[in-house]
């Protein structure tokens, strides 16, 4: 077994928490994640603004906080920006903030513009083509993460695309693991499961640390509710894929957080950058990376 160059050695992210979890459970999580071999982490609520545990002055303070593990310290903004004390919230997540922002919407990306901020383009962006991914870049963007339908044929094009412009990619960074965060909506899709109103929601999101699972008339696990946001049941791992993602370029995998194993999830992908050998999956599907149905194995069949 033949090591990885360390130059050429991708890095390892843990993206945003998606799930509403206690205040005592975020902060010792993170500050176990300190110690593991990640290079980036994500900071800040992406879902909801009424997940309000961590305060954004919080999420800022953890931020400093961690600073001195090394790592790179990303804050993230939500993926939907509906009210002024969203907008607000945002302003101050940027104007306080003293490294990088994860832009999760296009209100993100102007304040970042604005400020000559170098900011990461998360996967809420609708990028899907050369042209809109170099104007995010004359913005600021310095990082790109595809949106999770992206797999390696349309990053193959877009990659292309960008250099036969006379461009230079953005660091590419992609989802490796974890449940895809599939839609949004003005609604509460757990506040509706449970029959209660939107804002009278009482953050019974909080009971569902993985979020809710969602099952077909016929019993088949389905849809995970989380919030606004739908996730995909299946846990998706890229982990299989890691010579194509080399030879993409691509420079980041990211993980999901989740509430059991994220350290033992952290230490198998540690290990599969490090060797050239195809690792054994310990997700479940990858269906999207091969243009297929996301719930796909491999993008044909189930």
């Amino acid at each position: 077994m033949s090591p990885v160059n360390t130059n050429d050695m991708m890095k390892l992210s843990l993206g945003p928490l998606q799930y509403f979890w206690p205040r005592e459970s975020t902060m010792a999580f993170y500050r176990e994640a300190a110690s593991w071999p990640v290079d980036i982490i994500y900071l800040g609520e992406t879902v909801c603004s009424k997940r309000r545990e961590l305060s954004t002055r919080d999420w800022i303070a953890l931020a400093e906080e961690l600073r001195a593990s090394g790592k790179q310290l990303v804050l993230s903004s939500l993926a939907l920006i509906e009210a002024e004390s969203e907008l607000g919230a945002l302003k101050r997540l940027i104007g306080e903030g003293t490294g990088w922002i994860e832009a999760n919407d296009l209100s993100a990306v102007q304040l970042c513009r604005e400020r000559k901020l170098p900011f990461v383009g998360g996967p809420s962006l609708n990028v899907y083509n050369h042209h809109a991914l170099a104007l995010l870049m004359s913005d600021g963007l310095h990082r790109w993460v595809p949106g999770v339908e992206q797999g390696e044929t349309l990053l193959r094009e877009l990659r292309a695309a960008v250099l036969a412009e006379g461009l230079s990619m953005p660091e590419l960074e992609v989802i490796a693991f974890g449940r895809l965060p599939l839609a949004y909506s003005a609604r509460c899709f757990t506040a509706r499961a449970l029959d209660v109103g939107k804002d009278q929601c009482e953050f019974h999101c909080i009971e569902y640390p993985d979020g809710m699972p969602l099952s077909t008339r016929e019993g088949q696990p389905f849809l995970r509710i989380n919030g606004i946001q739908i996730q995909g049941e299946e846990i998706t791992d890229l982990g299989p894929e890691l010579p194509t993602l080399r030879e993409l370029g691509v420079d980041i995998l990211r993980l999901y957080p989740q509430v059991e194993g994220m350290a033992d999830i952290v230490a198998h992908f540690d290990r599969a950058r490090r060797t050239p050998d195809i690792p054994s999956p310990i997700g479940a599907r990858n269906g999207y990376w091969h243009g297929g149905p996301g719930m796909a194995l491999s993008g044909v069949g189930g």
